[in-house]
């Protein structure tokens, strides 16, 4: 490679491969120097060529292939949620709902018509509010709390990282994580630093870690953590708080995607006596993606801030889209709906899951939309079996943040939608080939 990589420090080096790749000297593919080479050629300390590349990586401006090296990633290096386009196989691994769970939005269309909203009018409607202050605040009873308005959950969070954070700046994520989450922080220019996840939320350790390292935002999934399904249990709360009680202004994002359907009580990061923080709740998961829409209750700098970044006529939530989500989440009958579903995806994951552990592969069915199925073989062999079974399932290895670390032996499995005679096909063919 005859490229000029300078720089005496790891941000020096980091800013100047990011340089040469923003100017087209350095393309998708493109190998780097080895680290020891790179050391050499820049009379710098191995350790300082590490942390650059690893910055890099963190950032996702690079790909880490072992042996391979270190290649300069392309666009399309973060895996998307959603179906899978252009595919004959049948989807496993799409994280959706089940539209027929969704309510129907038609009679609360025609209640919602009203006076237009006008350019400098309240960004958020009324009725929303009140109803989102007095839902958030039996949760997180805080004197403080503020409610905005955003177009789902991920542009809260890319919002609230971008009031809090200068590029560079360390963001504690879940590991594994959101697939959005970590697109959010890579093309905010953010350094991703991982969060271990076990059967109780993030870990104390991994999170203590996280905050030695610098972090100046953390992002949290209290319930149906993605892709784990984990909820964070009373206890682990109590003692995540505890280590984060000498930070009170590091910015915690909680994002409470699954609220309504969740089968967990909500416990929190967020203590008595932290000052920034957010609670996001988006409406997809119940009312439909295609909603756009997410509450977050914040604390009231947090929320001036965001709403320098929500100005009417421009970025604004449309108050139509307000109304409606207003409109299905005070109706009974949508609320009932909305109730069914959380029952259907919990019963539907537990039958699959039990089915699963009499047949020898032991899964724990926590919450949320999907299972995470544990095997005995890397699930990048178990998926390539099941696309010869004519399935499409997602492995653990795309929700990773380390691209360094072994293979996963988790698939993430979306079946609660299978018909009874899919899903048994299905529970055959994963069998076979996880062995």
């Amino acid at each position: 490679m005859d490229v000029d990589i300078s720089g005496s420090t790891a941000a020096e080096i980091a800013d100047s491969v990011r340089s040469l790749r923003e100017r087209g000297m350095l393309r998708a593919g493109d190998a780097l120097p080895p680290v020891r080479e790179l050391a050499g050629i820049l009379g710098v300390n191995r350790n300082t060529a590490v942390a650059a590349y690893r910055q890099l990586a963190q950032a996702g401006l690079v790909i880490s292939r072992g042996r391979g090296g270190t290649l300069i990633a392309g666009a399309g290096s973060v895996a998307q949620e959603g179906v899978a386009a252009d595919t004959v196989l049948q989807d496993i691994g799409s994280g959706n709902p089940d539209p027929q769970l969704i309510p129907d939005p038609t009679a609360a269309l025609g209640r919602i018509v009203g006076r237009p909203v006008l350019y400098g009018e309240p960004v958020i409607d009324r009725g929303l509010e009140e109803w989102a202050r007095e839902w958030m605040i039996t949760d997180l009873p805080r004197e403080d709390l503020r409610i905005s308005v955003t177009s789902g959950a991920v542009d809260a969070v890319e919002r609230l990282l971008a009031q809090a954070l200068t590029r560079d700046d360390a963001v504690a994520l879940e590991d594994p994580c959101f697939l959005a989450s970590i697109h959010t922080v890579r093309l905010g220019g953010y350094r991703a630093v991982p969060v271990p996840v076990d059967d109780e939320g993030m870990t104390v350790d991994g999170l203590q870690a996280a905050l030695d390292a610098g972090v100046r935002a953390i992002i949290s999934t209290p319930r149906a953590q993605n892709p784990t399904g984990v909820s964070l249990s009373p206890a682990r709360a109590a003692a995540l708080r505890e280590v984060l009680a000498p930070h009170p202004y590091v910015l915690i994002i909680e994002d409470d995607h699954f609220s309504l359907l969740s089968t967990h009580p909500y416990a929190s990061l967020i203590g008595a006596e932290h000052r920034r923080y957010a609670l996001v709740r988006s409406v997809s998961k119940f009312l439909g993606p295609d909603m756009c829409l997410a509450l977050a209750a914040t604390d009231a700098t947090t929320a001036e801030r965001l709403a320098m970044r929500l100005s009417p006529g421009t970025t604004w939530v449309s108050h139509l889209l307000q109304r409606l989500a207003h409109a299905q989440l005070t109706d009974p009958g949508a609320r009932a709906q909305i109730e069914r579903a959380a029952a259907h995806y919990a019963q539907r994951n537990a039958a699959f899951a039990s089915e699963l552990t009499a047949r020898g592969i032991d899964t724990v069915s926590s919450d949320g939309l999907s299972l995470w199925v544990r095997l005995d073989v890397p699930a990048r062999v178990a998926a390539e079996r099941l696309m010869r079974r004519g399935w499409l399932a997602r492995t653990g290895d795309e929700f990773r943040l380390d691209d360094t670390s072994a293979a996963s032996p988790h698939l993430r499995l979306t079946v609660h939608d299978l018909s009874d005679a899919d899903a048994t096909r299905l529970l055959a063919d994963l069998t076979a080939s996880a062995r």
